[in-house]
């Protein structure tokens, strides 16, 4: 888990600024002039490579880990110093040492970061074995804390930057979305209006200003109490609803608002709003004009109760001298009941079939109306 740390500490520093690079190369040609080497060098290490950030007196860029001296600086803290390297049997078959460039000395400085990680060093070599004096560690190790300032503070820089960006897109998103939530907010021809647990206005959109100003002259203020808004009767009506919406239930009523120049119908639903830890925190009172819709039910209303009286007028009108004609009929069958009528036959016949479409003709009426009344309801 420590490699872990550490590599990730690394993955800070991959990338310097042109600055910061050209601070680095004046504290290497420092750090060789003062220890009276050819090579000085910043390094990295990662998973697999040694790094150089900054390098005096060699063409590469990297190393590989495996054969990289500084390897083995970071696991200690300090200055590592090895005066001769093919005394030293951890790099006696070295190819850096037994090759080209033949390393013979080397000393470096771990750099170590804020919370603890070394992640590189700042070195010196030499291609003829060599001891440093005090001064010259001292030296190392001082210019290897400049080299890791300059490194955290440029990181920091870069971080704060970075985070400044990112709050500033997000600060930007945020005004856009509420510039957005504010447009469509407005824009309903609904009133929206969100209630505290006092009872007083948080917030409310154009329509429920215009409702009210409308209604009784008045303009809505956020902070407001609601009893200032409406009169006592209507305030004492509507607290239940809003009490079981503070409670967590949500209800929808018709209202009824009516005074000596308007009157209209509006659907209000009240609905809780729950904060962060989930509690309820206010209310939202949403109203629907519906004046429009209630009038086409009254007027529905009107229709059905005219259409049922043209079905009980065709069932009962109609059927009535039908109904005369058939008791004539009975009467003269029992005055002439021993006597053979083809005509009296005939005649019952005929009002017979006259009965039966009349209720054909009832029966159709009464599909009809029924018919237009689920289309309407």
């Amino acid at each position: 888990m420590h490699e872990i740390d550490r590599l990730n500490a690394v993955s800070r520093f991959t990338t310097l600024e042109a600055s910061v690079t050209a601070d680095l190369n004046n504290i290497i040609d420092l750090a060789a002039q003062i220890c009276n080497t050819p090579v000085a060098l910043v390094t990295l290490v990662d998973e697999h490579v040694q790094w150089f950030k900054a390098a005096k007196g060699v063409n590469m860029e990297s190393t590989d880990r495996s054969i990289a001296f500084c390897h083995h600086t970071i696991q200690q803290s300090g200055v590592m110093e090895i005066p001769n390297m093919l005394a030293d049997e951890r790099f006696i078959g070295n190819p850096l040492v037994t090759e080209a460039p033949n390393v013979r000395f080397y000393a470096g400085a771990t750099l170590t970061t804020n919370d603890g990680q070394n992640i590189g060093t700042l070195c010196v070599v030499d291609m003829e074995a060599r001891q440093l004096n005090d001064m010259q560690r001292t030296a190392l190790k001082t210019l290897s804390k400049q080299v890791m300032h300059l490194m955290e503070a440029s990181w920091t820089m870069r971080m704060l930057q970075e985070r400044h960006e990112q709050t500033e897109l997000q600060k930007k998103i945020i005004e856009e979305s509420e510039l957005k939530l504010r447009a469509v907010f407005d824009s309903s021809k609904d009133t929206h209006m969100l209630i505290d647990k006092k009872m007083e206005i948080l917030a409310f959109n154009k329509a429920a200003n215009d409702f009210f100003v409308q209604h009784t002259g008045k303009p809505l203020q956020a902070g407001e109490h609601v009893n200032q808004i409406v009169s006592a009767r209507t305030f004492a009506e509507l607290l239940p609803y809003f009490e079981k919406a503070f409670n967590g239930g949500t209800i929808k009523i018709e209202w009824k608002i009516a005074n000596a120049a308007i009157e209209s119908w509006r659907e209000i639903e009240f609905t809780p709003i729950n904060g962060a830890n989930g509690d309820v925190i206010g209310v939202a009172a949403n109203s629907t004009d519906i004046t429009e819709r209630k009038l086409q039910e009254d007027q529905i209303n009107i229709q059905n109760a005219a259409l049922t009286r043209i079905a009980i007028i065709q069932s009962h009108e109609l059927r009535r001298p039908v109904a005369s004609l058939l008791g004539i009929m009975a009467l003269l069958k029992l005055e002439q009941a021993k006597a053979e009528n083809e005509y009296m036959e005939m005649l019952e016949y005929t009002v017979k079939e006259l009965d039966e479409k009349i209720r054909e003709i009832v029966k159709d009426s009464e599909n009809t109306i029924n018919n237009f009344l689920s289309v309407v309801a």
